[in-house]
């Protein structure tokens, strides 16, 4: 039989590659495995009675208009609802919704990157970034970074002719960690001096567990900032809800990225998260969510002081969901992943975070959509496959 194909794929395509943690989680599909992999909210924070009573309004009064073609740029209450929840002075025609913060990141790689075009981003960075912006085959740069975020000296070094800075200031993904009210400041300054253009990515700055983050990057100055945002980690993933908050001379190019793509985000969903919204649901809402997953942290982190060997190191997030962990010298994170799978337990490793140079012997740990009995067995079983696969220490011969 031939195998000839008429076929031909797009040079573009060629750059498009599986997530890696889509593939992993395809392993997690195994009976009894605990998973640490996914970067999934818990289902336990779903509020699925408001969704209901919202899906019947909604049905009731505005059912042919929820169910009709709509505006591209959004539905205009749920515009306005996000604009009003940004503490910083936002005009509703500045904020695009989107089909999740995915496709955010998608239309913001269409719109600013060429061919070679080079992009900064942290060291490591979400891999959903790296994913999205690869079909326009940019130049993906690592800036270096530290637990206060950004390093400034080495932006500074990396910055020139670079498109803009992808960053994540709140409780990143994969690390967890937290930039620094200094570090923002001396950012915010350096890419104004550099023209340097911010895409800041905040899908996780409202976990914080016990004070809020500092302001956002975008707060201090709008104009040279792209601002992302989601209510996937507040409300529900399964609605695909972002929004894009761009300057005012940028937004038509967006906006027409965004028809081309798919026309409008499904407007009977915006409609429901706008209802849902109001009366000040978040505030009561978003402070179940931060308890549940601080109780998650903090078992976590108890069972990787208890259980794990010498040589592993991880951080404590303030916020968020994940934790950065690094295994001991001679070991790498997806050599050790079918170890530990063999004993019903998953992560990701580290390196798919790296746009370069990436470190082979990192890992992220997602703590929210497990039990605290399932962190505690998980992390024993991590820790027994880290020990029966660590190099045999060398012992120096005794001296007669």
């Amino acid at each position: 039989m031939s195998t000839t194909t008429p076929w031909k794929l797009a040079g573009r395509a060629e750059k498009m590659n599986p997530s890696v943690i889509r593939e992993i989680l395809k392993v997690t599909e195994k009976p009894g495995i605990i998973s640490f992999a996914g970067g999934l909210p818990s289902p336990k924070t779903f509020p699925i009675e408001p969704f209901r009573t919202a899906c019947d309004k909604v049905l009731r009064e505005d059912g042919q208009a929820a169910l009709q073609y709509a505006a591209s740029e959004g539905y205009a209450p749920l515009r306005q609802a996000v604009a009003d929840l940004l503490p910083w002075e936002v005009d509703p025609a500045q904020v695009l919704i989107t089909t999740g913060s995915q496709q955010a990141l998608d239309l913001i790689g269409k719109v600013l990157i060429d061919k070679d075009s080079k992009i900064l981003v942290e060291t490591p960075t979400y891999l959903g970034a790296i994913q999205a912006f690869a079909p326009m085959e940019p130049n993906v740069v690592g800036v270096a970074c530290d637990d206060e975020g950004v390093d400034i000296d080495d932006l500074v070094r990396k910055a020139e002719g670079a498109r803009f800075l992808y960053v994540l200031p709140n409780f990143q993904n994969p690390t967890g960690r937290t930039m620094s009210e200094a570090r923002r400041a001396a950012l915010s300054q350096r890419a104004a001096e550099l023209n340097l253009p911010l895409v800041e990515d905040n899908p996780y700055g409202d976990l914080w567990f016990d004070t809020p983050p500092a302001p956002s990057l975008t707060s201090r100055n709008p104009e040279g900032c792209l601002y992302m945002g989601s209510f996937s980690k507040v409300l529900a993933p399964g609605l695909r809800l972002g929004y894009i908050v761009a300057p005012k001379a940028i937004m038509p190019k967006l906006l027409q990225a965004k028809q081309a793509a798919d026309l409008h985000t499904p407007g009977f969903n915006q409609r429901i998260v706008a209802e849902v919204m109001k009366g000040h649901f978040l505030d009561r809402h978003v402070p179940t969510i931060r308890s549940l997953y601080k109780t998650q942290r903090d078992a976590m982190l108890a069972a990787l002081k208890r259980e794990m060997p010498e040589g592993t190191a991880w951080n404590s997030p303030d916020g968020g969901m994940f934790i950065w962990a690094r295994l001991p010298e001679g070991l790498e994170a997806i050599s050790l992943l079918p170890k530990a799978v063999e004993k019903n337990v998953a992560f990701v490793p580290g390196a798919a975070f790296y746009a370069d140079n990436a470190d082979q012997r990192t890992l992220r740990l997602s703590f929210v959509t497990a039990s605290v009995e399932q962190i505690n067995t998980g992390i024993k079983a991590l820790a027994e496959a880290i020990r029966e696969h660590q190099p045999a220490k060398e012992i120096a011969p005794l001296e007669i």
